[in-house]
């Protein structure tokens, strides 16, 4: 009977924890790249924006939006924040990000992501119908988070599919846990 005890306990604290504090995520494609690869395995923090806003830089895990049209069965993507509520976005030239008028450091991004950064970061269609999108320039509504993939010409991101809503976020990923040769913090 102790053991049945001892093992009920642990299930249930183990299900607890994944459910509202701590959950382990599997990368299935390459658009963090080279910053998180495909098959890592990343920790999120389900809890981290319950106590402290999410912030341009952080590496975000949130559940796939509905305008993102993809397919396949991912139901969770993992993103890095560009753009914050309130903030106008614009495009440059060549892929540059410029916030509220001023150039986003990005250091995360290789050498191949600022030879090819993909789209600009405004293209209205569908998915924008509820956001101000003017030409390359942006306006994030209240709520909204524009995110990127650091591997910018391979990834599917907001350029495609819009803002992501801050109901949609799962979490911050904190923690690449495998494999153990690239253990690493964000």
């Amino acid at each position: 009977v102790e053991w049945i005890v001892i093992l009920a306990v642990a299930l249930l604290a183990a299900l607890v924890v994944k459910t509202w504090v701590l959950q382990a995520f599997v990368i299935p494609s390459g658009s963090m790249e080279p910053t998180i690869k495909i098959g890592d395995r990343v920790l999120v923090d389900k809890l981290a924006y319950d106590f402290k806003p999410v912030k341009a830089g952080n590496i975000i895990v949130f559940r796939k939006p509905a305008t993102d049209i993809t397919g396949g069965n991912i139901k969770d993507l993992i993103k890095r924040v560009v753009g914050l509520p309130g903030q106008t976005l614009r495009s440059g030239p060549h892929g540059e990000i410029y916030v509220d008028g001023r150039l986003l450091h990005q250091p995360w991004l290789s050498a191949a992501a600022r030879r090819s950064p993909g789209p600009p970061i405004c293209d209205p269609g569908p998915s924008y119908s509820h956001v101000d999108c003017v030409g390359s320039t942006l306006h994030l509504p209240k709520g909204e988070y524009f995110v990127m993939g650091d591997n910018r010409g391979d990834s599917d991101d907001s350029r495609y599919w819009g803002p992501v809503s801050s109901n949609l976020i799962v979490g911050q990923a904190f923690l690449r846990i495998w494999p153990p040769s690239r253990i690493h913090l964000f």
